[in-house]
């Protein structure tokens, strides 16, 4: 990640005091709380890709920074509104805006972060940029509510799993290489090719995720999180799908009644390692890579595509 922070160093270092400026108020609770959200930042990938996308068509300018906050804004906004909806308390290693101010407090603070970049956008007379992430926006609640009303039973296929992170996790992701390139360019056909690009770099880092609760070699110890809280992943799914019937049923009965319990989590994953669903999972992940790698070709050879490549491998090959 190096190479990309030396790229685009500058731009980050300026993106992160104009997005400071664009969450403050003038009510004390809700900038204390802005103040919270920012010290408790990410790895800002979405708005690296942002700006990555953007100088692949021209220098940034001032509706590039605002593309990128517009993004960040509606995706904190989603992050806040999930912890309430998964009842999580906790968000990155600290405590969620629901563990502290509770519910009603976050849901309203995750809808001041949704009007903040609607005004962002209006005011800037910048449509395309939200016409492109309020898309996303309506992707992610669909994605969202398919995948609440198809994993109820368990029996999911993988069909319907890539319409599911197609929309709840790539589509952000591919909003943001729009808008990066949108406010460069300003050609529709670039626009949609990055979107492409975004979101098969976004069907990666999903499963890359799926991954994760099974461990490897890089990884270490499976976590089991995404089996105990019962969320059909790619590695499960392909298991579920291969195995016979009697083990499926077996698999589904644990997952549904036995998911808290450590030995039969570690059955669970057994089971879907000797089915070869992690190493499906994983060439899966590779083909969209490679695929998102395929279209960043079609563009000139220079240091921003070499390191919107290196941003690419990263989502594949990161520790966590």
């Amino acid at each position: 990640m190096k190479f990309v922070t030396d790229i685009i160093g500058d731009e980050l270092g300026i993106f992160e005091k104009k997005f400071s400026d664009s969450v403050k108020s003038n009510a004390p609770l809700l900038d204390r709380i802005m103040k919270f959200i920012i010290k408790r930042k990410g790895k800002q990938l979405r708005p690296m890709f942002v700006f990555l996308s953007a100088r692949l068509h021209g220098p940034v300018n001032e509706s590039t920074y605002r593309a990128a906050a517009l993004v960040e804004l509606l995706h904190t906004a989603t992050l806040v509104h999930d912890d309430v909806v998964d009842e999580s308390l906790e968000r990155r290693g600290f405590f969620s805006i629901n563990a502290i101010w509770k519910n009603k407090i976050a849901v309203l603070v995750g809808d001041y972060l949704l009007s903040k970049g609607l005004l962002l956008s209006t005011d800037n007379n910048d449509f395309e940029h939200l016409h492109i992430v309020s898309e996303a926006v309506k992707q992610m609640s669909e994605g969202e509510l398919l995948q609440i009303e198809k994993s109820r039973n368990l029996n999911l296929d993988e069909d319907v799993y890539f319409e599911i992170i197609r929309n709840k996790t790539a589509s952000l992701l591919s909003s943001a290489c729009g808008v990066g390139a949108w406010s460069t360019s300003k050609d529709e056909g670039i626009c949609n090719k990055m979107k492409t690009f975004g979101q098969l770099v976004g069907i990666a880092f999903q499963i890359k995720d799926d991954l994760f609760d099974y461990g490897n070699e890089n990884i270490g110890k499976p976590t089991g999180n995404d089996i105990k809280e019962k969320k059909l992943t790619l590695p499960l799914i392909y298991t579920l799908n291969k195995v016979s019937a009697s083990k499926k049923r077996e698999l589904v009965y644990l997952i549904k009644n036995e998911n808290k319990n450590p030995e039969k989590v570690k059955y669970i994953i057994e089971n879907v390692t000797a089915a070869g669903g992690i190493s499906y999972a994983a060439d899966k992940m590779n083909f969209y890579r490679d695929e998102a790698m395929k279209i960043l070709h079609e563009f000139p050879e220079t240091d921003v595509r070499k390191a919107l490549e290196e941003l690419v491998r990263y989502t594949t090959d990161r520790k966590y």
